[in-house]
């Protein structure tokens, strides 16, 4: 499934780099600012979300500035132990928050219910958390940000809570049904590989038959535009100041328990044909070459989203990961938002 390359091996590599450099986990302080002082906040936290103990990471200048929340992909795979790689710059705006939901990440532990890993479980935690969220910082609305499968989960939330929400911003929007993904990637790999000249992976994609895209997906720049393989996420998260040994070994085994027990209990068939019109702004941030969750589905869904404002942002230099590949226009990108959202604080 989606990621389980990446996580297993992310999780043993990052395993083996926190057994090297030590156990010590920790979130690097914030300078103070001058003109800010005393407001800057720099934590690395657990929180209980409907029961479960699950980790926060709060980052910002500022903690009077716009909240945006970050909902991780994967299913299971955490963005936490990416984050010093792309928001520093982030948080001198915003009120930056990492979330490893229930079973991913740092917030993986032995006694989750596998009962309870299911998206409306997801949707009530997301929700609450937002509570807890602006309760604490005396906030308004906050910026919602759904990358990959967060992204199903965002405009959920989105869907059912507004009053909550100054923006939803889908990154690597999904939309389609598996199938017509499986099959736009399946074409696009097939011209890549005649472009390549790689008859194995052109027999493959042409086939009919299952087999692994996602190396393959990498190989070509359909994951992220300009690294070949996986080894990419790796390298970043072998990095992630955040993140104990146990928690490194939890990127793999969060991804494989979440695969394995993650139910979509709110709809069947393609999301698409289930959200027609929000309420709130609508912000899809796309890679040119993302092919992991295909850049056309999103094109299809915002077409046909009804929203009191919506905007359709491409990343010409990027796949799947446009707050990776290209991190400044990503910000320039999240204070527009923020600029255009400001009458709905």
């Amino acid at each position: 499934m989606r990621y389980r390359t990446i996580g297993i091996l992310l999780g043993l590599m990052l395993a083996a780099a926190a057994s090297y450099w030590g156990l010590r986990v920790y979130t690097p302080e914030i300078p103070s600012d001058p003109g800010r002082p005393g407001r800057a906040i720099a934590s690395l936290e657990p929180i209980i979300l409907g029961g479960d103990r699950q980790w926060l990471l709060i980052r910002g200048h500022d903690r009077g500035a716009p909240i945006v929340l970050f909902l991780h992909g994967g299913p299971g795979m955490p963005m936490m132990y990416l984050a010093y790689a792309f928001q520093r710059p982030l948080e001198n705006d915003f009120l930056v928050v990492q979330w490893d939901r229930r079973g991913a990440g740092k917030s993986y532990h032995a006694g989750i219910d596998p009962a309870e890993m299911r998206l409306s479980q997801e949707i009530a935690d997301t929700i609450s958390l937002i509570g807890d969220l602006r309760a604490r910082f005396g906030a308004g609305k906050i910026i919602l940000v759904g990358h990959s499968y967060g992204s199903t989960l965002g405009i959920l939330v989105a869907q059912r809570r507004p009053d909550l929400i100054r923006a939803y911003v889908g990154v690597g929007q999904e939309a389609c049904d598996r199938a017509t993904e499986l099959g736009l990637q399946d074409r696009w790999i097939a011209d890549e590989a005649h472009l390549h000249d790689d008859a194995d992976a052109a027999a493959l994609a042409s086939s009919g038959r299952p087999y692994d895209r996602e190396p393959w997906l990498f190989r070509y720049g359909g994951e992220i535009a300009g690294a070949s393989s996986f080894l990419h996420l790796v390298a970043i998260g072998l990095r992630a100041p955040e993140y104990s040994l146990l928690d490194a070994y939890h990127v793999k085994t969060g991804v494989d328990f979440t695969h394995s027990h993650l139910k979509n209990d709110i709809f069947r068939g393609a999301l698409i044909n289930v959200v027609s019109s929000l309420d709130v702004p609508v912000y899809f941030l796309e890679g040119r070459r993302d092919y992991t969750v295909p850049f056309a589905c999103a094109e299809a869904f915002f077409d046909r989203i009804r929203a009191p404002q919506k905007q359709f942002v491409w990343f010409d230099r990027s796949a799947h990961f446009p707050f990776l590949e290209e991190p400044a226009k990503f910000r320039e990108v999240l204070n527009r938002v923020a600029t255009d959202t400001a009458s709905n604080p």
